[in-house]
């Protein structure tokens, strides 16, 4: 239990502050509205791509694949992003909020924190790849789609046939699914990358988090945060809790345990990914809703993924 309440501390508190020090940083004056525009930009159109590209292309997805595995992760995934669609559509008062507080719901940090959470409980990370396969594609064509019809922006009146092309357009253009199919193309085909490329996608990988989250901290706006605490809470609770709940017993009667398990537990309940705040901006929403999910989730994912990883380690079902 302590290792484990270490372990999940180590992976979320440095988050969590590299979000504090660009809130700081901003307050200081070394950070402006410029920067925040200029790493949502970045991250959107080439980290973050760059990472899904490298993540998928050395998952060795022929020799690990598991079709069964992969169509739970996507069933659990569409089931839970359209329950929660659907209940904010009905529950949420303010209806602008709805694409971010369905996005901030759902969409975990599989593709930035999957692989070394589970590469250090087992030393490989064979797993993270068929998740991520069953999963982040999702994530990203919901978050498209949601993003897009819920958008408060002003240009979102008329019908619904001209935005659902628009959001198509999105979809088939959006860097970040173009990213895990060209990952996904070099992983099913067993590709191996030239080191060149390879430790070219690494450098721009690892700017990815660091950057998002700065970006994350620098355009915090406190008190409209405060606003938005209920909203906030909600989704925390959902992210955290509610679907783990569904969807691990559910997993375990299946009969996937162990490094199916864990993944699984990321893809649920871990993080929301500062990638959420960075589309969420750059298609038409605040942002101030994503990023408090993400910084709340950060804080206190370390204690809500020791207690799964404790229920799943007492019960038998992770080694």
């Amino acid at each position: 239990m302590g290792a484990d309440l270490l372990f999940s501390l180590n992976s979320t508190v440095p988050l969590f502050l590299i979000m504090l020090l660009g809130y700081g940083l901003r307050r200081a004056g070394l950070l402006d509205e410029r920067f925040t525009a200029a790493a949502d930009r970045l991250v959107f159109y080439v980290t973050l791509p760059a990472l899904l590209i490298r993540d998928l292309a050395g998952a060795n997805l022929r020799e690990n694949f598991d079709g069964g595995y992969v169509l739970f992760c996507a069933g659990a995934t569409t089931a839970a992003i359209l329950t929660i669609w659907a209940g904010a559509k009905l529950l949420l008062r303010d209806k602008s909020l709805v694409g971010e507080f369905v996005q901030a719901s759902y969409r975990s940090s599989a593709a930035i924190l999957g692989a070394a959470f589970i590469q250090s409980i087992y030393g490989s990370a064979g797993m993270s790849g068929l998740m991520i396969l069953g999963s982040v594609p999702l994530f990203n064509i919901f978050a498209v789609l949601i993003l897009a019809l819920e958008s408060p922006a002003p240009d979102k009146a008329g019908p619904l046939g001209p935005r659902l092309r628009k959001s198509l357009k999105g979809i088939a253009t959006n860097p970040i699914l173009l990213g895990i199919l060209a990952g996904l193309a070099l992983g099913l085909w067993g590709v191996q990358l030239p080191t060149v490329l390879d430790k070219t996608l690494s450098s721009l990988s690892g700017l990815t988090s660091p950057l998002a989250l700065l970006g994350i901290g620098a355009g915090f706006k406190g008190r409209a945060a405060l606003a938005k605490a209920g909203p906030t809470a909600a989704a925390t609770l959902l992210k955290l809790v509610v679907l783990p709940a569904v969807f691990l017993p559910l997993a375990v009667a299946f009969g996937f345990t162990d490094e199916k398990l864990v993944a699984l537990l990321v893809m649920l309940g871990s993080i929301t990914t500062p990638a959420s705040y960075v589309m969420a901006r750059q298609m038409g929403h605040e942002g101030t809703l994503t990023g408090s999910v993400c910084a709340a989730t950060t804080l206190l994912s370390a204690l809500t993924l020791t207690g799964w990883l404790f229920w799943a380690r007492s019960g038998g079902y992770i080694l």
